[in-house]
């Protein structure tokens, strides 16, 4: 890092990044279920316990002085499963449905991005560094996270099933990542495509692996699939470099 750069409090964007938040993705998705569905504590009681979890992380990230990879990617959890939980109440116990779910959702999305963007000139992740900037974030990833589950029900039940689902969203990042080295498009805004479309790609795969074999899953244990996702993310946590990300000093970068 150059002596004119300040540190993010996230992770430098990179190919290590993505793996870890499809993981991180899938893993709210059984993760959420398992404490909703399998331990039958619902959806509102189980969005409390999550949403609880959530804001104790948050508090510890924006606290902290830089970035930690651990305490990072409990808060990247916390806030996958749940928006898993917050979605399925909405879409479900609530009755709007996983179209009026998703709209309600992607308005928040874009509402918060437009406030950031408002507030700071800029939207890109390179230049989270405050407390103020980190709540933007943070609010942002929540709000997406719970617009990807809904996403990725409403795909996966309109027809594809939960892998078609999954090959659709996996398409959809290729093309964004297409994007990202052939056009000119905004780095910035193709990040956060990305972002969004990693969760319905984690919640199709998510649910491929523990629905039932008539609903075209594979009937893997919920708790058994979170405690493979798990393993594997604290893996890739060891192995895969976890740097911050870092943005020029008194700057104000509208690109990524």
């Amino acid at each position: 890092m150059s002596k004119d750069a300040v540190a993010s409090k996230v992770p430098e964007v990179t190919l290590g990044f993505w793996i870890v938040k499809i993981a991180a993705t899938t893993l709210g998705e059984t993760g959420g279920d398992t404490v909703s569905m399998t331990w039958n504590l619902g959806y509102l009681t189980s969005s409390i316990i999550f949403l609880a979890a959530l804001l104790v992380f948050v508090a510890l990230q924006i606290s902290a002085r830089k970035f930690h990879p651990f305490l990072y990617w409990a808060t990247i959890i916390a806030s996958t499963t749940a928006g898993t939980t917050m979605a399925d109440f909405a879409d479900r116990s609530l009755g709007i449905g996983y179209t009026g779910g998703s709209l309600l959702l992607l308005t928040c999305v874009l509402a918060v991005l437009g406030l950031w963007y408002r507030s700071e000139g800029t939207v890109a992740v390179n230049t989270v560094s405050t407390p103020r900037v980190e709540a933007f974030y943070w609010a942002t990833i929540t709000f997406s996270q719970t617009l990807g589950t809904a996403l990725g029900d409403w795909v996966a039940d309109s027809g594809p099933g939960y892998l078609g689902g999954a090959l659709v969203f996996g398409a959809a990042l290729a093309m964004v990542a297409a994007a990202y080295y052939w056009t000119r498009i905004s780095h910035v805004l193709l990040f956060w495509a990305a972002f969004i479309l990693t969760r319905p790609l984690g919640a199709t795969v998510g649910d491929f692996f523990d629905k039932p074999i008539a609903q075209g899953g594979l009937a893997m244990s919920r708790p058994l699939a979170s405690a493979i996702i798990a393993a594997f993310i604290l893996v890739c946590i060891l192995v895969l470099p976890q740097r911050a990300g870092a943005h020029p000093q008194g700057t104000q970068q509208r690109d990524q």
